[in-house]
C-alpha cells in the first residue's frame, strides 16, 4: 500500500484519472456550433472597451518597482537588528519610495 504514495506512481495515477474524467466530460458535453455571439468577448452586458486603460507597460513597472523596493526593504530591515544604520536605511528607503511615487 505504501508504494501508491510514491510521487511517480501517484502522478501516473493522477494523469490516468484526469484523462478519464476529461473523456467522460467530453462525452457528456453538448455539441454546439460556432456563432459570432459565442466567439465575442463578454463584459457583463456592456460593450467591450475600444481603448487601453493604460497604454504600455510603464505604469505596471512603476507599481512593480514600488512593491519590490517596499518588500525587499522590509526583508532587509527584518533581518537586521535595531541600530543607527537601520534608521539611515529606513530614511533612504522612504526617500526612494517618495521619489518613485512623485515621479
Amino acid at each position: 500500500m505504501q508504494i501508491l504514495f510514491t510521487p511517480p506512481l501517484a502522478f501516473l495515477i493522477y494523469i490516468i484519472l484526469v484523462g478519464l474524467v476529461s473523456l467522460l466530460g467530453r462525452k457528456l458535453a453538448p455539441s454546439g456550433g460556432q456563432t459570432t455571439l459565442k466567439n465575442s468577448t463578454y463584459s457583463s452586458g456592456e460593450a467591450a472597451p475600444t481603448r487601453l486603460a493604460a497604454p504600455g507597460y510603464r505604469p505596471f513597472f512603476v507599481v512593480a518597482l514600488f512593491f519590490a523596493i517596499l518588500h525587499l526593504g522590509t526583508l532587509v530591515m527584518s533581518t537586521g537588528g535595531f541600530s543607527p544604520v537601520m534608521i539611515i536605511y529606513l530614511s533612504v528607503l522612504i526617500l526612494a519610495l517618495l521619489a518613485l511615487i512623485l515621479g
